[in-house]
């Protein structure tokens, strides 16, 4: 089985669900062996496209732009509420599903509520300050803590 299949059942199953997808579902989703769908979350994890769960990588922890657990980074859209591994990623995620979004998270310093929005495909503009304390090319020492 391609791996570009599986990436795209896992999106697909993010956009409509909000949910992460386990390697069981996705091999239900496309009639695959779960062996197949577990070979090509490895092989996403190894290109960076997608984080296991620790402990059992039959799961997904992170899809960026997508959390498949529940974040300060908490996005809606047309009701639905997605969670983002960060900040960048929350934006992310009204790109990737080409729509408006509000971004409900916390200031990092003063835990001061904080509401963001995209609206036809831009941040409207807000008086905040989006700090990354750890440099992109460390991002991945320890993407779950970054």
């Amino acid at each position: 089985m391609f791996v570009t299949p599986i990436k795209l059942a896992i999106y697909d199953t993010f956009a409509k669900t909000a949910q992460a997808p386990t390697v069981v579902d996705i091999a239900t989703k496309l009639n695959v062996p779960v062996t197949d769908v577990q070979n090509a979350f490895d092989e996403l994890h190894k290109q960076r496209l997608l984080v296991p769960e620790p402990g059992d990588e039959t799961r997904i922890r992170m899809a960026p732009p997508f959390s498949g657990i529940g974040t300060p980074f908490r996005v809606t859209v047309h009701g639905r509420i997605y969670f983002a591994p960060c900040a960048w990623d929350a934006f992310g995620i009204a790109a990737a599903l080409h729509t408006d979004a509000v971004i409900h998270t916390k200031d990092g310093h003063s835990g001061e509520a904080m509401t963001l929005e995209v609206k036809k495909g831009k941040p409207v503009p807000a008086p905040y300050v989006v700090h990354i304390a750890v440099p992109a090319a460390k991002w991945w020492d320890d993407i779950i803590y970054t």
